[in-house]
């Protein structure tokens, strides 16, 4: 398994991650201008175009995998993780055509609180009052949050749309992390876990462009550098940052460091954009990031 890192080499790694993963959303917005067009087809070919580049820069660890003899059902794990990570970018990057980058950034990282809800409904997991409390809070700041789209206080045009793809994209990154974590548990380096989560991704991806008769060439070159410069921060140096440090230190530690994404997020697309949500939008993220926080610091005294 390696020797443990010391604490001050999780923390630099996580501040690395999240500058990383919060200029997706820019490099998402930039592509699409670059395409002229913003339709779900565009959306998915950015992502599996993204993920495939990703994945083929780590090629040179499939020799180590073949090799490799982690426990049962690592491989397995690893391929579901996959699955889930395409399902989480086909809806997110797909929401930041309808909506402002802070609500579909906001929104998309409530994920603590849908482990912890899930957990509770289905798992039968104990969750404290301070959870609780924190889900309540979260639920309110994305309910105003609606409340403010639907008043047309949002970047986008389909505001609500975008929220709701946005949500579902929450929900299904809250699954690959989780088995991200279970697939390193019995026994995959971190190398060899994003090397089959990438491709996997990618592999489910790359062929939905084709069913909204998005072609997969002719598109101007800056869109193809936009996807390369994703592949390159956001998913090589920032989901691995967090599937790194996941291994290393409780879950809801790297979750309350994800929740930075949206502050810097937000930050980026105001310098790039010009983009400022309306009131009741801005309040409703305040919100619901407060929720979120106490539900995981509640997570956090089970």
């Amino acid at each position: 398994m390696g020797a443990r890192p010391g604490s001050g080499t999780v923390v630099a790694v996580l501040v690395v991650g999240v500058a990383a993963v919060s200029a997706a959303a820019i490099f998402i917005r930039f592509a699409f201008a670059s395409a002229g067009s913003a339709g779900p087809g565009v959306a998915l070919l950015l992502a599996g175009v993204r993920l495939g580049i990703a994945a083929l820069l780590l090629a040179p660890t499939w020799p180590g995998l073949a090799r490799a003899r982690p426990r049962p059902g690592a491989f397995a794990m690893a391929v579901l993780a996959g699955v889930f990570l395409a399902a989480h970018f086909g809806t997110w990057v797909t929401s930041l055509a309808y909506t402002s980058v802070a609500a579909s950034v906001t929104i998309v990282t409530t994920n603590p609180i849908w482990v912890a809800l899930f957990g509770w409904l289905w798992l039968g997991e104990r969750v404290g009052r301070l959870t609780l409390g924190g889900i309540l809070l979260a639920t309110a700041g994305g309910v105003l949050i609606g409340l403010g789209d639907a008043a047309g206080g949002s970047a986008g045009s389909a505001p609500l749309l975008g929220d709701a793809l946005a949500l579902v994209g929450a929900w299904t990154v809250s699954g690959y992390f989780l088995l991200g974590r279970e697939a390193q548990r019995r026994g995959l380096s971190i190398g060899q876990y994003v090397a089959v989560a990438y491709a996997t991704a990618a592999a489910v991806l790359l062929p939905l462009p084709a069913l909204f008769g998005t072609p997969y060439t002719g598109w101007p070159p800056a869109f193809y550098g936009y996807a390369l410069a994703m592949a390159l921060t956001s998913q090589l140096i920032g989901h691995t940052s967090f599937n790194w440090a996941v291994r290393w230190i409780p879950p809801v530690m790297v979750t309350l460091a994800i929740l930075f994404e949206p502050l810097g997020s937000g930050f980026l697309a105001y310098l790039f954009f010009g983009e400022v949500p309306a009131p009741l939008v801005f309040a409703g993220a305040a919100v619901l990031l407060v929720g979120v926080g106490v539900a995981v610091l509640g997570q956090g005294r089970r």
